[in-house]
């Protein structure tokens, strides 16, 4: 059993609102089980050591800075909106840079859009299967019900245009970011729990879409098998008790799986099983 110090609980900010199921599902992966209730503005965890608190995500910044909370998950424009305000910049310091979804993730997925032919170019330039449908407005309230995501433009090219206006730059790109202030970080104890926790995040968010592959293959057909594996790094080989045989064990996206397995199959690899991961530390 830990012994209670006064640095003790780490009072976390969770974001509240459109972020708040997808950094439960990503605190679930990481091995933290987040419990909310609908009347409550404080969810409980499977972690003695550290208390939640649900905030709006264009707060946190504010509570984070002022010491209400030790730190917490927002985003980064919200982040420099509040630098730029009211805050102080340098007070609150990035501990971790959370990618929740990318393009990738949506393969298979359904795309609501007024623009179409925009949105399937975009996807195809990646390399991304994806369902797209037109939207006839309101289209910020299909998901998660009536789409997976959607691509919205915040301006017409037609109104720049008449307004013989062009687009200079892009002012911010944002996505989540754990955040801490100076004070909570002086804590060796706090610092350490704050690393541990942004090293599991990062850890289930590099797992998402990926999963081990283990096989058994005759050292003779072996670099026929390697030729076929992608690898996050290189394949693991191990000897087996047969000196004639080896283990292979690798990590691939998960969506290539599935015409993977056979071709290796083909190759004369034995005992292939495919497993699910929920963290992959670099």
């Amino acid at each position: 059993m830990k012994k209670r110090t006064e640095a003790m609980p780490l009072k976390l900010g969770l974001p509240k609102g459109s972020l708040q199921d997808a950094t439960i599902q990503l605190f679930a992966r990481a091995g933290f089980n987040v419990y909310v209730n609908a009347r409550s503005y404080f969810p409980t965890i499977d972690d003695p050591e550290i208390e939640c608190l649900l905030i709006r995500a264009q707060e946190m910044a504010r509570y984070v800075s002022d010491g209400v909370l030790d730190a917490g998950l927002t985003g980064q424009d919200w982040i420099a909106e509040h630098e730029l305000g009211d805050g102080t910049t340098g007070v609150l310091t990035r501990i971790a840079d959370l990618i929740y979804r990318s393009a990738a993730d949506l393969d298979g997925k359904t795309i609501a859009t007024e623009l179409v032919r925009v949105t399937r170019a975009y996807f195809a330039g990646r390399g991304v299967t994806v369902n797209v449908e037109f939207s006839w407005g309101a289209t910020e309230v299909k998901p998660p019900v009536l789409a997976d995501a959607i691509v919205e433009a915040t301006e017409t090219g037609s109104t720049l245009r008449a307004n013989r206006l062009r687009i200079l730059d892009t002012v911010m790109e944002s996505n989540t970011q754990l955040i801490a202030n100076h004070t909570a970080l002086a804590d060796t104890w706090k610092r350490t729990k704050l690393d541990n926790i942004a090293l599991l995040l990062k850890a289930a968010i590099e797992a998402h879409g990926r999963v081990g592959l283990m096989l058994n293959v005759r050292r003779a057909d072996l670099d026929g098998v390697l030729a076929l594996l992608p690898a996050l790094q290189r394949p693991t080989v191990s000897a087996l008790s047969d000196d004639q045989w080896v283990a292979v064990n690798t990590i691939i996206e998960e969506r290539t799986a599935r015409d993977l397995i056979p071709r290796l199959k083909g190759a004369k690899a034995q005992g292939i099983v495919e497993y699910p991961l929920n963290k992959i530390v670099l």
